[in-house]
């Protein structure tokens, strides 16, 4: 239900995209806006904020001001603020009415969102669900933590919000109850901004546990999620194994789905199935479910799954170089993405490029899947002395370092050893503004090799 934003004085804190569409959506609606970003404007900035400027929102730079915060009415906050910092506790200890852009947007609409949450897989499944929903003839737009805001399609007609939902946005949310959610996976992450690994799967699970959607799709071999089954009113579909009720899951080959009245429906052959890897079809799984429980008819599921590309920076193949084959997944900015990539290749051994910056979170089943199967790692960044010494205390002694991504591709191609696979492991922002540049950085040198030929 839409509020009434006239004459409200409204801070948004932090100049990113969802800042600015959450200001840009409120100022259209009457309401007083200002940008509060901590960091130094950038040459990118600037032009930003001439642009707001003209939408008369206001913007500073360097710092959140006390009386820019004390005056407001309302605060949007950015997910990317942990709860701990200073400008999180003057809000709290002047009670002032605050949450995230995600939470602005249910609030200021009725259409259901189908929210996805987990550790890793969020945007595939996400992309994969808005696809099939697209295909079925619905207007079902990709947004959230996915880099599209949903405050975007506020002012348009659709069917459903399907979001990519991280911890950051669940926690700086009060009032958000998606119509399905889904629960991908869990491994430790983020514990820099949670606090703990407690408080991280506590923010995750409270979508389920505290929000009780009409529906849960939960990842069955997980017994954390698993579990909350127990503790949550939605009906659930489980995935990832054949349960005694709704599921969907994989048996003789095929994908298979259990309705509500234990009837299995095959979906398709695995081997129709365009995308790499293990982790893939646990994602393909949960997007079936959520479909199936969206009244999407099983042909438009399976056409859309064998039309899907992967989106772009994860296990997406680049180029073949002198027999070699590079790929892309900058995505994986933790351990357990990059194990599940590395798993991907199955009986091939990868010559791996990891590191960055260093989420500090344990690293021992990080290198017994390295010792097991890669045939060489290259460590970049500033986690490269961490990873080479665990590394090394787990016996693997065929670890590389180099100063730079250009200089790490070229040692990997110079082993011959098997295919190339960025898959970091760690953050970005030691080297990169973000995974992206980090990616498209990867594949522009992998091209620009191929370009030049054999050396």
């Amino acid at each position: 239900m839409k509020r009434k934003w006239t004459n409200f004085d409204v801070t948004i804190l932090g100049l990113s995209k969802s800042g600015i569409s959450a200001a840009k959506y409120l100022a259209s609606r009457g309401a007083n806006c200002t940008i509060s970003e901590l960091r130094q404007p950038t040459d990118d900035d600037r032009e930003k904020i001439k642009e707001l400027e003209k939408l008369h929102i206001e913007v500073e730079m360097g710092a959140h001001k006390e009386e820019t915060v004390l005056n407001s009415d309302v605060i949007i906050t950015s997910p990317g603020i942990p709860p701990h910092t200073a400008v999180m506790k003057l809000i709290r200890e002047h009670k002032i009415e605050c949450y995230g852009e995600l939470e602005l947007a249910y609030r200021e609409s009725t259409r259901p969102f189908i929210a996805i949450t987990g550790t890793n897989g969020k945007t595939t499944t996400t992309k994969l669900v808005s696809q099939i929903l697209t295909k079925a003839g619905y207007n079902a737009p990709a947004c959230g933590n996915i880099g599209t805001p949903a405050t975007d399609f506020l002012d348009e007609d659709i069917d459903f919000f399907v979001a990519e939902v991280s911890s950051y946005q669940i926690a700086t949310s009060k009032t958000f109850k998606p119509h399905i959610a889904v629960f991908l996976n869990y491994t430790p992450d983020h514990v820099d901004w949670h606090g703990n690994e407690e408080e991280y799967f506590r923010a995750k699970a409270s979508l389920f546990t505290e929000r009780h959607p009409a529906w849960a799709v939960l990842n069955a071999k997980n017994l954390k999620i698993a579990y909350l089954k127990l503790d949550i009113l939605s009906e659930t579909y489980f995935f990832n194994r054949e349960a005694d009720d709704k599921c969907v899951y994989i048996k003789d080959e095929k994908l298979l789905i259990k309705d509500k009245n234990k009837q299995v429906h095959e979906v398709m052959k695995i081997s129709e199935i365009p995308v790499k890897g293990k982790h893939n079809l646990e994602n393909i799984q949960a997007a079936v479910a959520v479909c199936y429980i969206a009244g999407v008819e099983i042909n438009t599921i399976r056409e859309a799954v064998m039309d899907f590309t992967p989106p772009e920076h994860r296990l997406e193949y680049v180029a073949t170089i002198d027999e070699i084959d590079y790929y892309n997944d900058s995505k994986a900015t933790n351990c357990s993405s990059t194990i599940c990539a590395i798993r991907a290749f199955e009986d091939q051994k990868v010559v791996l490029i990891a590191g960055g910056r260093d989420k500090g979170t344990d690293l021992t089943e990080f290198c017994r899947e390295v010792k097991r199967n890669t045939a060489a790692v290259i460590l970049i960044g500033e986690a490269a002395n961490r990873f080479e010494e665990a590394l090394k205390q787990e016996g693997y002694d065929n670890a590389y370092r180099e100063g730079s991504l250009e200089s790490a591709i070229d040692k990997a191609a110079s082993l011959k050893l098997g295919p190339v696979l960025l898959s970091p492991a760690c953050a970005s922002f030691d080297m990169f503004t973000n995974f992206e540049e980090r990616g498209k950085a990867f594949k522009k040198y992998v091209l620009k090799k191929k370009k030049a030929g054999p050396c």
